[in-house]
Parts: C-alpha cells; structure tokens; sequence
C-alpha cells in the first residue's frame, strides 16, 4: 500500500495537475496495485481494492472525475462477479482502466468538436475568447477551432498562486493561437477593454443541481459575464459529474496550503493569516451552457444525461459505500 499513499501524496502536492491527468493517474496507479497483489484471494483483493480507493478520494477533495474512473473499474468487477462472470480480477482491472482512458480521450475529441461550433467562422475582426485557469478540455476546443482556420484571440488569466493559466499561454501559443496574458484581477477590465465574445472555462466537479466548481476567480469571472451579457460556457466531460451530491454530499471547498501564497514573500508579516480555497462554485443561473461528450446543454440536465450514459456508476456507489466484500464475494 506505500506506493499507493506516495502516488496520493504526489496528487495532493500537485505534483499531478489536471483533473483528467489526475484521473487517469489514479487509475494507472490501481491497475499497477493489482498487478502487485495478484496473490491475494478475491475477497481481499475487492477489500484493498476500496481501501486503495479512499485513500485516492482523501487525496483531494474535489476530484470526482478520479472517483468515478476507480467507480467505473470497482463497478464493472462488481457487475461481472454478479453474474457470475469468473475471470482474473488484476487482468480485468487494467481492461476497465484502458476503457476509461478511452472514455476520457474519446470525450475530449468529442466536446472539442461541440466547442469550436461556438466559435463562428470567417470573421475579418478577430473573436475575443476568455478563459480562467487552464483545462486540457477547453484547450483542446481552442485548438480545434485553430486547425479550422478561425480568427479569434484568446485572453487568459495567469490564476495565481500556482499560475496554471501560463500552462494555457504556453500550449496555446505554441499551437500558433495568439494570447493576451493578464492578472486575474483584471479580468473585467479586459473584458470591458477588448469587448470579449465568450467565455470558457473547465470544471473540476458539477453537482446534482447543476452548480460548478472550478478554481478559484471562476465565480468572479461569471460575475463579469453576466454584467456584461457574455455567454460563459464549462467544458467538462460528463465524468466530472459527481453522482454523491444527488444524495446530499455536497462538494467541498479545497482549503490549499497557505505555503503556496506566502512561499514568495521573504518578509512577510508573523502575525498574518492567509486563506488559500482552490476552488469556488458558479450557480448555474451564470452558465449559458455544459459543453460535454453529448452534446451543450443547461447544467442543471447534468445529473439526468450522466445516468443515461452511465447507469451502473449509481449501482457501483450505492454498494461500495454501503455494502461490504459479502455482499459481491
């Protein structure tokens, strides 16, 4: 089990930095801890298995993307073992880990084609597009719409403390797309200034009523977008749905290490106290629309179009929260 609390920890560090990086992370990670153990009987298998998925749930309060990839892989081995379906657990772990990869990549192939529709074609004055943070997902959008040939510009927020919006600078300028950087407290302004077009930005989670959290600034940026009748657009596979929130469990704020604001300030005061939230919510009054692997809909039709697509993700929580290895084994 160390080498699955040292991966953890590598989440929690930031080490791995993306909700669909960490997700795929945690699940190459699980596929690895069953290799290792392949010795071990299925009840202790399936026992270690729930075990390794809390400790990647404790890893990061906000990662429903990864909970659902160990969700997928705990609920297909509990789907096969009532059926009576009999083969090597470790074998079919790294089959249901490749499907889920699949998922995600295929997921993101498909909201970028969703997303560049939002961007129009052949217009002389370029499009300003704003976006917060970075999201491999709306970056995949941009550069879709960048092979297309469109003319638009891409205003991006450095999103302290971390600066993830310079990893969006980065690989969109070297995809050829042209970036105004600012930081994030001018985001109004640049608005106001260059008279943006859209908005869009990722997800980390999207709750049961349609509510989404991403870091922190997003809320302020939905703010600019309603005061200045922008249409603001989330870019999120429906795997970062988290299915939990349909039953109350709300979604909690990431409280960061302060470490990270102060780290650069020699001299700081002893006395001061920091508050370091990673992420905050956007109420889905602000949001013009989800940009998904199904389609672009309201985010309140979230919860309904996830448990079209993955009915049996609802079963594997029920069980694995509130079941026990007699209940599969």
């Amino acid at each position: 089990m160390k080498e699955i609390i040292e991966a953890a920890r590598k989440i929690t560090a930031l080490e791995i930095q993306g909700a669909t990086n960490i997700a795929m992370f945690a699940v190459k990670e699980l596929v690895k801890f069953a290799q290792r153990n392949k010795s071990l009987s299925k009840k202790e298998m399936w026992s270690q298995l729930i075990e390794v998925e809390e400790i990647f749930t404790k890893s990061r309060s906000t990662e429903p993307a990864m909970r659902n990839g160990l969700m997928y892989i705990l609920g297909k081995l509990q789907h096969d073992q009532l059926e009576g379906i009999s083969e090597d657990i470790p074998k079919m772990i790294e089959i249901y880990g490749s499907e889920y990869e699949n998922i995600l990549k295929e997921a993101k192939k498909s909201i970028a084609q969703y997303g560049n529709n939002l961007i129009p074609s052949n217009l002389e004055k370029p499009y300003i597009v704003q976006t917060h943070c970075h999201s491999s997902v709306v970056e995949g959008i941009l550069i879709e719409a960048h092979k297309q040939g469109k003319n638009f510009i891409v205003v991006s927020t450095e999103t302290r403390p971390f600066y993830q919006g310079r990893i969006t600078a980065k690989k969109l300028t070297d995809a050829g797309i042209k970036v105004i950087q600012v930081v994030d407290n001018a985001m109004r302004w640049v608005a106001n200034k260059f008279n943006s077009d859209i908005i869009i930005i990722g997800a980390d989670a999207i709750t049961s009523e349609g509510t989404v959290l991403n870091k922190i600034g997003s809320r302020l940026l939905a703010l600019v977008a309603k005061e200045m009748h922008i249409p603001l657009y989330v870019a999120s596979p429906l795997l970062k749905y988290n299915p939990g929130t349909a039953f109350g469990n709300y979604e909690k704020i990431e409280m960061r290490n302060t470490k990270e604001i102060w780290k650069d300030w020699t001299d700081s005061p002893k006395n001061l106290t920091y508050l370091n939230p990673a992420f905050e919510t956007i109420n889905r009054v602000y949001i013009s629309g989800v940009i998904t692997e199904a389609g672009i809909f309201p985010s309140g039709q979230v919860h309904m179009i996830f448990d079209t697509t993955y009915p049996f993700l609802q079963e594997a929580y029920r069980i694995i929260e509130h079941g026990s290895p007699s209940d599969i084994f």
